[in-house]
């Protein structure tokens, strides 16, 4: 028998224990709600609770084609989450949700007692959703056992109090909108969008099933990377449902029968549609921030939840994409096969180590203080890289000098097409490919524009007077006061004898004629002109802008020729329409900048543009109508430069311009032949195959089936005479096909 005394002294014993690990808690909790071990966030805080939102990029017909984000999250509202995600989400995660105020302490309790007292790893855990609400609002900072159950007591803190502030509609949405789905995304928006390509309030109970088990292993049941584990975790939570009474038996045995089915769409800044576009979009949205929050506002494209309605036609550009990539793929692989085995890019010593010491990997060695021969040792080590080329994405053994020379060899291309009214940007390439090329050949890039240049020259010469049918001889020449420049016709046999109507030269692209219009019409007269079309880099004044030895970016060239089915005024291509802020309510709205006097008159456009149709019917672009058998209303110009190094294509219609460039990054390489470089057949076709898908869509025949304004009989007269003259006998008679005659190059510099 145990004396009175020993018992005694252990219920003594027992008691300062107790009331020491209960003074002991009581202490601890006080260290919390004090602030010893970090400030528990208030009622007033958690009030005042924002989201960081990502901002939102829409085509013109309202697609999401893109976020800003540092947390791809945006927010719902309750009345757009479907009943049975909620029934999933309670049913799996806090079945006793609407009964507790934040802690549920029979599920505390029995994981107390399993996992502590018994070492049940598998009691699971006793979080609320409020209390995961809590976490998802703050996370935790790992840091051992003490600082995890400090975690614990706050979140239990921050619960209650969120239990008073809000109501379990408000909880369940504050829940929905901010807990990670992995992948950096975070709310059910943002996951229904990424996974199955619909917004939350489209979601089938399956699909919501499937998202709602993710929440226990973002990666682990993660239906992409872990489809099994993932359709095994849904059928738990459909069980879950059925066993809350959220589904009938039935229910639930016919949808745990459905295969697991994903319309998985990543919004990767390096992905999907018109990244070039989108980028572009970005860079006008900081600048517009930076003025806004110079004027006391605060707007972050990445958290505030701007939206950003633009004007890229979603379909067009798919469309376009889908053109370029057929086109550029045939063409990389022609463009190779015409170098074979000699290719620079492979032979090529000097150049190859000019672009190595011109790389950021060689620039940044050197800055580390290493000596030429050691950053050359360093960049021929080989280890494992992913390479792009037109199969695919493809893992490798390389060094850094492989990567280089591999990308040296890559045509690229800039394609861009607007609204001619208002400049609104209806499709957009800015490269090959965002991921690996980020330069953007559109807004970025200024190239030669080669005989793209040509109908500005012929459109100076008629505002100055000169009649269409004025003829020019075709004949080369040398000028001797620009030291024996002279200019040729490409691909042209003897053409001493012919004299062309400026409607002739500028279909056929005749650079000797040009130069002579040129010459004619002053270059003053010329760069004038350019500038009342919108033309605002600076251009050579030599006789050679006739031939398009001008640098000018493609968003710049495109409102000039746009001018042509404008009435005469240029535009300025733009890309936002408005932008709204998280409550939708706008904020700003763009509108079209248009030149506000015509360049020319209504004479001549109606002139250029009959010369550009002749272009397409029978002229340069001709494969338009041959090859690609296009009906549609169509003018348009081509352009190649020296040593076939820009290939370019203009095609207007009436209610589109594009303008699309082929070429390489590596200025030093051109085409190997003009046969495969030329504008018609490098650029051309990227125009063209999109045409052609257009045409294919009823969506676009308002755009496809439309037709030019008939021109005027004053303009038909003007242009009805022989398109080419043969010189008579005596001419030719005193002229020597064999000898380039020579003369003085003069710049008529009358004014108009």
């Amino acid at each position: 028998m145990i004396s009175n005394h020993i018992k005694n002294k252990v219920l003594k014993n027992t008691i300062r224990i107790t009331l020491g690990l209960a003074t002991v808690f009581v202490l601890f909790y006080l260290s919390i709600y004090s602030g010893v071990w970090g400030k528990v966030p208030s009622k007033k805080d958690l009030s005042e609770f924002n989201y960081q939102r990502a901002s939102e990029v829409y085509s013109a017909d309202s697609i999401l084609i893109g976020k800003y984000y540092l947390f791809d999250r945006q927010p719902i509202i309750y009345d757009a989450l479907p009943q049975h995600l909620i029934d999933a989400l309670v049913a799996i995660e806090d079945e006793r949700f609407y009964g507790h105020h934040g802690i549920d302490y029979p599920s505390l309790f029995r994981v107390v007692f399993k996992t502590i007292l018994l070492q049940d790893q598998s009691a699971g855990g006793g979080s609320t959703l409020t209390q995961q609400l809590a976490k998802n609002l703050y996370p935790r900072i790992p840091n051992g056992k003490v600082r995890l159950a400090i975690d614990k007591v706050k979140e239990m803190m921050v619960a209650s109090r969120l239990e008073d502030l809000y109501t379990k509609e408000e909880l369940i949405t504050l829940y929905l909108n901010t807990v990670s789905f992995g992948d950096n995304t975070f709310g059910i928006e943002s996951a229904s969008l990424k996974f199955f390509n619909k917004k939350t309030k489209e979601l089938k109970v399956e699909e919501a099933a499937t998202l709602v088990g993710m929440l226990k292993a973002t990666y682990g049941y993660n239906p992409r990377v872990f489809p099994e584990n993932s359709l095994n975790r849904r059928n738990l939570v459909l069980q879950a449902m059925a066993n809350n009474s959220y589904l009938s038996s039935k229910q639930k045995d016919s949808l745990t029968q459905l295969p697991a089915q994903l319309n998985y769409r990543e919004f990767d800044y390096n992905d999907g549609i018109a990244p070039y576009f989108r980028e572009e979009v970005r860079k006008q949205l900081l600048q517009w921030v930076k003025e806004q929050n110079a004027n006391d506002k605060e707007y972050n494209i990445y958290t505030s939840g701007l939206k950003i309605y633009t004007t890229l036609d979603y379909r067009m550009q798919v469309l376009a994409e889908e053109a370029m990539t057929e086109h550029m793929r045939a063409l990389q692989q022609s463009f190779e096969k015409s170098y074979g085995s000699n290719a620079p890019w492979l032979k090529d010593t000097e150049l190859i180590q000019k672009k190595i010491q011109n790389s950021l990997a060689y620039k940044k060695l050197e800055g580390n203080g290493l000596s030429k021969d050691q950053i050359l040792d360093s960049l021929q080590k080989k280890h494992p890289m992913t390479l792009m080329d037109w199969a695919g994405e493809k893992n490798v053994q390389a060094s850094s000098m492989d990567s280089i020379q591999h990308y040296m060899k890559f045509l690229n291309t800039g394609s861009l097409s607007i609204d001619p009214t208002t400049g609104a940007v209806k499709t957009w390439i800015g490269g090959v490919n965002f991921k690996y090329f980020k330069y953007d050949h559109i807004s970025q890039s200024k190239r030669q524009v080669g005989s793209t240049f040509k109908p500005i020259v012929y459109t100076a010469a008629i505002e100055k007077g000169i009649d269409p049918c004025t003829y020019f001889s075709a004949q080369e020449v040398s000028y001797d006061n620009l030291e024996g420049w002279s200019p040729s016709n490409s691909g042209k046999t003897d053409e001493t004898y012919l004299n062309y109507s400026m409607e002739q030269a500028l279909s056929n692209s005749i650079n000797t004629v040009a130069v002579k219009v040129l010459e004619e019409t002053g270059i003053p007269n010329v760069i004038a002109q350019a500038k009342k079309m919108g033309i605002t880099s600076t251009l050579p004044n030599l006789p050679s802008l006739a031939l398009g030895t001008a640098e000018i970016k493609i968003n710049e060239l495109i409102g000039a020729y746009a001018s042509y089915v404008n009435k005469g005024k240029a535009v300025k291509p733009f890309t936002i329409t408005r932008i709204v802020n998280a409550k939708d309510s706008i904020l700003v709205n763009f509108q079209p900048e248009i030149t506000k006097e015509p360049a020319f008159s209504k004479e001549t456009g109606m002139l250029l543009l009959e010369m550009m149709k002749a272009t397409v019917d029978k002229g340069t672009a001709s494969r338009i109508r041959t090859k690609y058998n296009l009906p549609n209303a169509i003018a348009g110009k081509t352009g190649t430069t020296q040593n076939n190094k820009d290939a370019w294509f203009v095609g207007i219609t009436p209610k589109l311009v594009s303008i699309t460039w082929v070429g390489l990054d590596t200025y030093e390489i051109g085409f190997k032949s003009t046969s495969l470089g030329q504008g018609a057949n490098a650029a051309l076709p990227i125009f063209a195959l999109w045409l052609q898908k257009l045409n294919k869509e009823k969506e676009f025949n308002f755009i496809t089936k439309a037709r030019f304004d008939n021109p005027s009989k004053a303009v038909l007269d003007q242009l009805d005479c022989e398109p080419i003259k043969r010189d008579g006998f005596f001419k030719r008679l005193f002229k020597n096909p064999n000898k380039t005659k020579t003369k003085k190059f003069k710049n008529n510099s009358n004014s108009k």
